[in-house]
């Protein structure tokens, strides 16, 4: 089996001693396909035993992801495609989008001010509220 080098930045690769892969039977509907062969793919990546960056293994273990268990292994089921080949890759893709989002930093949030126009229409549409609610009481005479 050839070697395996999952890029998940410029400077962070991952290795493919790291990942565990099985080969199973895929679910759904398939005809007689599906019966014979085992083109889904389970990935089984223990994130404490990589050789990942601690910074890295933090952001991961933290993340509330139902892909990782209590033990910190993640696992992927990839079974979207008939090719054993194409669930591999597809598989091996969503590992490294589930790392490179785990370490991805939010951007911070600028608040904003409302407008003076939007400020307005607040309330212009306030009063003509209030205007209604006038008219929908009882007339004294």
């Amino acid at each position: 089996m050839e070697q395996i080098m999952l890029k998940i930045s410029n400077l962070v690769w991952l290795s493919g001693k790291d990942i565990e892969f099985q080969a199973i039977r895929a679910q759904g509907p398939g005809g007689q396909n599906v019966n014979k062969v085992s083109s889904a793919i389970h990935i089984r990546f223990d994130i404490r035993a990589s050789d990942l960056p601690d910074f890295y293994k933090e952001k991961l273990l933290a993340l509330n992801d139902n892909r990782i268990t209590k033990d910190g292994v993640v696992v992927i089921k990839a079974q979207t495609f008939r090719s054993q080949e194409k669930n591999r890759e597809d598989g091996l893709n969503r590992l490294a989008q589930l790392i490179r989002t785990a370490v991805r930093e939010p951007r911070k949030r600028r608040p904003s001010k409302p407008s003076r126009s939007s400020k307005q229409k607040r309330m212009d549409s306030k009063t003509r509220h209030g205007n209604l609610k006038i008219l929908r009481k009882k007339v004294i005479h």
